[in-house]
């Protein structure tokens, strides 16, 4: 858990990253706390007037929490395929959100009823089917609370039939998150 102080350092990273691209934030190393520089999962979410605006992340530690909440902050605001960039205007009305993933865990379960029950709605789920994947992080169940229409949302994220998750071809892993924002 990152006290109070480290989660506003990272909300400013996130938003200075965004305000300076494409030139990279200033950031002293030597003032990065020991724990940000921990290698971890992590996604930026960002709002405008309480409707998603981009999201961008990496479900596995691919770098530090500093350097990932950078490059997902610029990748949320630039460069998330299914929005325009932001623009310079909507920056001050951003709200940005940030998740801290623990490491991913492969979900067994024989059947889609099994599956069903074994969902915790506390937990973001990553739905893998050959070389299709997706994720919706917990954050999501608040908008979609029903878990067969959480399943077959997914299902259609990642580029496959609504019900594909019935056919017990596919891989599930579930996580959790710290998550944080303005």
């Amino acid at each position: 858990m990152l006290t109070e102080k480290e989660q506003k350092f990272l909300l400013e990273l996130a938003r200075n990253a965004i305000i300076k691209y494409p030139d990279n934030p200033d950031v002293d190393e030597n003032k990065i706390p020991k724990k940000l520089k921990e290698k971890k999962g992590i996604f930026v979410t960002l709002n405008l007037n309480d409707e998603l605006r981009g999201c961008i992340g990496n479900l596995l530690p691919s770098d530090s929490i500093y350097k990932s909440v950078i490059e997902n902050a610029v990748n949320a605001a630039y460069n998330d395929y299914r929005f325009t960039e932001v623009t310079k205007k909507e920056i001050d009305s951003l709200k940005i959100e940030i998740s801290i993933l623990t490491e991913p865990v492969k979900l067994n379960f024989t059947d889609s009823n099994d599956l069903l029950k074994k969902l915790d709605k506390k937990e973001g789920v990553i739905l893998k089917k050959g070389q299709k994947m997706a994720t919706f992080l917990p954050q999501v169940w608040e908008q979609i609370n029903d878990k067969e229409e959480f399943l077959e949302h997914l299902c259609m994220k990642a580029g496959l039939n609504g019900d594909s998750w019935k056919n017990g071809d596919i891989e599930i892993d579930t996580y959790r998150v710290e998550k944080f924002g303005e």
